[in-house]
C-alpha cells in the first residue's frame, strides 16, 4: 500500500508520501528500546536511575488503556502525570521523573523549554503555546512524521476554568478498603429513598472504592495533627487540644530557649494555620518535631459531623455511646453527595463505631439548565425557583 511517489520531494512538500512494508501488533515490538525523543540534562537516563535505580526506561510497553479508536494506539507515558500512567508504569518499571513545577513550568535542564509555563496560567496576551514549539522543534530534528491538532477533553478547575495537572505528591491515606465488606453490608441495612441510588449509584461506588486520601495542600482547613522528627523517624498524632497545650509545656522544658513562648500561659487558642505550625513538640528521645504541612480534607470534617457536633469523646458520651443521638435517623442531601457526604458518614460511622450513621437517606435529584448542565451562579446559568413558580 502506498499513497504517493517518492521522486520529486523536497523540504516544500506538504503531503509526504509513504509505504506500509508490514503490519504487526504492538505486543509484537513489546519491550523494544527506542531513542529518547527530546534528550536533556534534566530528563536525562541518570536523573531517572538517581530516583529508580533499577528502573528501564525509553522502551516499548503495552497497556490496555490505551486503543485505535480515538488515536493511532500508541502514547507517551508519563508515570508522574496520570493514574493509569503511574500504574503501567509501574507494572514495567520504567522510572518516574517530574519534570514540571508545582507552577505549572518546565523545570531547569529542559533546553528551550526550562521554566516556560506548560499552559496558559497567568491569562499573558504573550503566550506562546509551549506545544506548539515543541512541535516545531520535533519537525526541524526530523523526529515527528506528522504533527497535527488534535480536540480532546481536558480537566479544568471548576472555579477558574484554568486547566489542571495531575501532579505526584507524598499524601496521607486511610484505609478504607480494609472495612470495605462491612461498608457494603451495612448499606444493606439503610433504607434508600430512591432504593436504587442505594443500590446503584452508592452501591457501585462502594464496590469500587479505593483508600481515601486524606491530605490536601492547602492553607484553610483542618490542619493534619501529626509531628513528625526531621529525620522523620519518630511522629506522633495528637488527639485534643489538652494533649497539645501539655506538649507544648513539655517541649519547652526540654528543649529550652524560646520554643512556644507565645502558647505557654494560655495555650494554643487557634488551631488553624499560620498558628498552628509556630507549635514545636519533642519525642521520646528529645528531638524537635515540627508538624507535618498538610491539612485534613474537608470532607472528613462532614463526615464527622455526628460526632463534632456534640465535641464528642470529651463532652456527651452517653449520646453517642448509648444511641441517643447516633447514627441519624434520616439525612436528605442531592445525589451529587454519592462519593461526599453520603460516603463520609458512612465511612467514619463504620470504621469508628462499626455502624451506619444513619438509618434512611433521602437523596434528591438536580435540576438542570436548558442543555443539561448544572446550574451555577458563576455560570450565569441558574434560573430563579420562584420566578419559574410565579409563571
Amino acid at each position: 500500500m502506498q499513497n504517493a511517489s517518492f521522486e520529486g520531494i523536497n523540504e516544500k512538500t506538504k503531503i509526504l508520501p509513504w509505504v506500509v512494508l508490514t503490519q504487526f501488533k504492538g505486543t509484537d515490538i513489546a519491550g523494544m528500546e527506542y531513542e529518547q525523543l527530546l534528550p536533556y540534562e534534566a530528563n536525562s537516563l541518570n536523573e531517572i536511575l538517581a530516583i529508580t535505580p533499577d528502573a528501564k526506561p525509553f522502551r516499548v510497553i503495552t497497556g490496555d488503556f490505551v486503543t485505535t479508536e480515538d488515536g493511532t494506539g500508541i502514547v507517551h507515558t508519563a508515570p508522574a502525570f496520570g493514574a493509569d500512567d503511574f500504574k503501567v508504569g509501574k507494572k514495567f518499571n520504567i522510572g518516574i521523573l517530574t519534570m514540571v513545577d508545582k507552577e505549572g513550568k518546565f523545570v531547569d535542564g529542559l533546553g528551550p523549554f526550562s521554566n516556560r509555563y506548560v499552559k496558559n496560567y497567568k491569562d499573558d496576551p504573550n503566550y506562546v503555546d509551549v506545544n506548539v514549539d515543541i512541535c516545531v522543534h520535533l519537525k526541524k530534528e526530523n523526529r515527528a512524521f506528522k504533527v497535527e491538532k488534535y480536540e480532546h477533553s481536558y480537566p479544568h478547575c471548576w472555579r477558574t476554568d484554568k486547566p489542571i495537572l495531575y501532579y505526584p505528591l507524598d499524601a496521607w491515606f486511610i484505609k478504607t478498603t480494609a472495612v470495605k465488606d462491612r461498608m457494603v453490608e451495612l448499606n444493606k441495612t439503610i433504607n434508600w429513598k430512591p432504593k436504587s441510588t442505594g443500590e446503584g449509584r452508592f452501591g457501585n461506588w462502594l464496590e469500587n472504592m479505593v483508600d481515601w486520601n486524606l491530605s490536601r495542600s492547602r492553607y484553610w482547613g483542618t490542619p493534619l495533627p501529626v509531628w513528625r522528627t526531621e529525620d522523620g523517624s519518630e511522629e506522633v498524632c495528637i488527639g485534643s487540644i489538652a494533649e497539645l497545650n501539655e506538649g507544648i509545656r513539655k517541649a519547652n522544658e526540654v528543649l529550652g530557649g524560646d520554643i512556644n513562648k507565645n502558647y505557654l500561659h494560655q495555650g494554643i487558642l487557634d488551631l488553624h494555620k499560620p498558628y498552628v505550625d509556630e507549635i514545636i513538640l519533642v519525642s521520646p528521645s528529645g528531638k524537635p518535631m515540627k508538624r507535618v504541612p498538610d491539612l485534613i480534607d474537608v470532607w472528613f470534617d462532614s463526615g464527622a459531623m455526628p460526632y463534632a457536633q456534640w465535641h464528642y469523646p470529651f463532652e456527651n458520651k452517653d449520646l453517642i455511646d448509648k444511641g441517643e443521638a447516633f447514627p441519624a435517623d434520616f439525612i436528605a442531601e442531592g445525589v451529587d453527595q454519592t462519593r461526599g457526604w453520603f460516603y463520609t458518614l458512612h465511612a467514619l460511622g463504620v470504621m469508628m463505631f462499626d455502624n451506619v450513621a444513619y438509618k434512611a437517606v433521602v437523596s434528591n435529584g438536580l435540576v438542570l439548565d436548558k442543555n443539561g448542565n448544572k446550574m451555577s451562579k458563576r455560570l450565569g446559568n441558574v434560573v430563579n425557583p420562584f420566578e419559574t413558580i410565579e409563571k
